[in-house]
């Protein structure tokens, strides 16, 4: 009868592999997924102490010894979901799933009612949260609450132009008017903010009062909102000096400030530091070469991108960005360890190892992906082949039974 339990043995083995390879290919469309192989060995009966087998030992069948977990990288394919996430090499996503923690590849992400950022099974990404733009250091389900970019007053600029050299110089008394041209050679306008988010025009005025072999000296005048202040100049003790060498560059003081500055709106004053470095004194057009300001006005969430390292940038309509969290990745010692879950999650187990959570390419982690997901890693071609030679065991194992029992009914019937 021996041959009978190990024909069924044989059986049991093929169908369990007919059922690891049907779940992968049943889950070759799933995001995450990671295919597993079903391992056999075979079986002996065990000898006697101080005996052995007269003929050699013959085995009593086959038992599936695991169900091994493949973790090998799965295609990436780009999605129009800027949330979606890749992990490009090893490690996991972290969740917290109904108050559980749980592991998994799946970086299909959308943000659910509450601004948190959850997979289709409503996990919750855990990851570094950020508090004004600044990661907290802890960790967390990751949650986006800064819709809105609080406005920032313009405390500096920085003014990179040329100013012709071959300019015409004011004349010796003749007062600044910014509504007269003849006052001045050259202006420039740009946009600074107040502290609520006001935009203001802020325009600076250059004017030619000298030149020699020395090199040339202009003074520079401002106004904002088409109003000059009470000293009509970068100072409040009069109007600031740019002094140039006979080389067209910058040989004495490159920086002011404009202000203090008052608003009817009620923000509170300003004063705005100007810097003029870098600027040069060529016979060419007077132009602004280069132009930064550090304010900017309220902004409202247009948009989410994350970089490969992990960090949610939020894009706001005001040009800015912040970051509003880091997406960390977990490994294990040995993840073949891990212990399935469904709906692609994986827990940890005593074969697993502890996690080790870090960010996204340090550590032996691998790095994201934007607008991308990663694909199962099941090979359908390999699969559809294993499923015919799995087929034709069980076929084997059957005829077997079928065999030995025609052998038991030659032996009934003598």
């Amino acid at each position: 009868m021996s041959t009978f339990q190990t024909a069924l043995s044989g059986l049991k083995a093929a169908s369990t592999d007919l059922q690891v390879m049907g779940n992968n290919i049943a889950n070759a469309n799933t995001v995450g997924f990671k295919s597993s192989n079903a391992e056999f060995a075979d079986m002996y009966a065990a000898a006697v102490a101080g005996t052995s087998p007269q003929y050699g030992q013959v085995g009593i069948g086959t038992t599936v010894s695991t169900v091994a977990q493949q973790f090998s990288q799965g295609n990436i394919s780009a999605t129009s979901n800027p949330l979606d996430v890749a992990i490009n090499g090893s490690g996991f996503f972290q969740f917290d799933y109904n108050g559980a923690t749980v592991y998994g590849r799946n970086g299909q992400f959308q943000l659910d009612q509450n601004g948190y950022v959850v997979d289709a099974s409503g996990g919750k990404l855990i990851g570094t949260p950020a508090v004004s733009g600044v990661l907290t250091g802890g960790s967390g389900p990751l949650q986006i609450t800064e819709t809105t970019l609080a406005p920032k007053a313009t405390a500096s600029g920085t003014l990179g132009l040329n100013l012709n050299a071959s300019s015409t110089p004011i004349g010796s008394g003749t007062p600044f008017n910014m509504n007269d041209p003849t006052t001045y050679n050259y202006s420039t306008t740009t946009t600074v903010y107040d502290s609520l988010g006001a935009s203001h025009l802020l325009t600076t005025y250059y004017a030619l009062t000298s030149g020699s072999t020395d090199g040339q000296k202009w003074d520079v005048y401002y106004s904002v909102d088409g109003t000059t202040s009470s000293g009509s100049g970068i100072t409040s003790g009069g109007p600031m000096t740019l002094q140039f060498s006979s080389t067209g560059a910058i040989s004495g003081t490159a920086s002011g400030a404009v202000g203090p500055l008052s608003w009817a709106d009620g923000a509170s004053g300003s004063t705005i530091a100007l810097n003029f470095a870098g600027s040069t004194n060529y016979n060419a057009p007077s132009v602004v070469n280069s132009l930064t300001t550090d304010g900017y006005g309220v902004g409202q969430l247009s948009n989410l991108s994350i970089d490969p390292s992990g960090v949610i940038f939020g894009r706001y309509t005001n040009g800015q960005s912040a970051k509003l969290g880091l997406i960390t990745l977990t490994n294990f010692k040995a993840p073949q360890g891990l212990q399935r879950l469904g709906n692609n999650y994986f827990v940890p187990t005593y074969a697993s190892g502890l996690p080790l959570t870090g960010q996204p390419g340090a550590g032996g982690l691998g790095v994201l992906q934007s607008s991308a997901v990663e694909e199962s890693n099941v090979d359908l071609s390999s699969q559809l082949v294993n499923l015919i030679v799995a087929q034709q065991a069980y076929q084997a194992n059957a005829q077997t039974i079928k065999t030995q029992n025609q052998v038991v009914q030659t032996l009934l019937s003598l």
